[in-house]
């Protein structure tokens, strides 16, 4: 399938981002390892909690939704590195591509946007412990996390909505997946302005949501203040969960996608580094740090193993 009045008949992209990397199927290896684990440590943790009545609840409800985000985030593009590095396939469909392009920023938007929640869900039951089942009911988390898939559908669906139209005049893709950049740099066009729109549209998407988790933040805080010692190790416990998790996602993010709009100049190991790294990283540590840290899913996936 070629793009409207294409310079070239284009049917598939060849992905070159690997061509210099030292033994690609170990590294290959080490991805389908981490992308496998992520991914089983997720759908348990998505089992547990629908399994068990006990913990239909909003935290958990949200620590479930943030568990399907990551396995779409990590599954958008963890198969296609690791066919490239280790069945050697270096070719892309023109379709899946765009599939690809798609389902990666979607899983990329509603991951802030899950955080955020989460950042918001510790603040009521900090600041409002006796009422927070009053604000915080199942369905308002359901309704919510509905309108925050959908806005997150609207803004990812401005990539591929944007790379369509335009026609390509070569289909080497430069990094190691369909991502945006990769994909508008095989246009015929000056892509510094498609950079740029995306740019925008990140640091739009990061810096307020980053900013509401740091507001929340400030807030349980100021609440906690007057809190006995138990009690803000209790608060402070709970919210280290989150904390890592958000420091795992922002950290690569920032320096990918800001840093370098400014600047900051990266050689393409590092740019593949540290996409992968925003891909694999926060899909791996979310389910791990909540299973070991929350002490209900623990207890539960303990029994679980003890019956088996």
């Amino acid at each position: 399938m070629s793009s409207q009045n294409a310079s070239i008949t284009l049917t598939e992209f060849v992905i070159s981002g690997f061509n210099t990397t030292n033994s690609p199927v170990l590294v290959g290896v080490v991805i389908l390892i981490i992308y496998i684990m992520a991914l089983l440590a997720n759908i348990l943790n998505i089992f547990i909690i629908i399994l068990d009545q006990k913990l239909h609840k909003p935290m958990y409800l949200l620590i479930c939704n943030l568990a399907v985000v990551d396995i779409l985030y990590t599954s958008s593009a963890s198969p296609t590195l690791i066919r490239v590095l280790v069945a050697g396939v270096k070719t892309i469909s023109y379709v899946p591509c765009l599939i690809q392009l798609f389902a990666f920023h979607l899983g990329g938007v509603m991951e802030v946007f899950a955080l955020s929640v989460m950042a918001f869900d510790r603040l009521i039951a900090v600041s409002c412990p006796f009422h927070y089942h009053i604000y915080l009911t199942n369905s308002r988390i359901l309704v919510l996390t509905y309108i925050l898939w959908i806005i997150s559908l609207g803004f990812a669906a401005v990539f591929p909505a944007t790379v369509i139209p335009l026609s390509h005049c070569n289909a080497l893709l430069k990094y190691a997946f369909c991502s945006y950049a990769a994909v508008v740099r095989t246009t015929c066009v000056n892509p510094e302005y498609y950079f740029n729109l995306s740019a925008i549209i990140i640091f739009f998407l990061t810096f307020f949501t980053f900013s509401f988790i740091c507001l929340s933040y400030c807030g349980i805080v100021f609440f906690v203040r007057s809190l006995s010692n138990n009690d803000k190790k209790k608060i402070g416990s709970t919210c280290l969960s989150h904390l890592i998790v958000v420091i795992c996602y922002y950290f690569p993010i920032f320096i990918l996608s800001i840093l370098t709009r400014f600047g900051v100049v990266l050689s393409l190991e590092e740019h593949n580094g540290l996409l992968i790294g925003t891909i694999l990283g926060p899909c791996l540590v979310n389910p791990f740090v909540y299973c070991l840290r929350t002490k209900e899913i623990k207890n539960k996936i303990i029994r679980v193993f003890k019956h088996v």
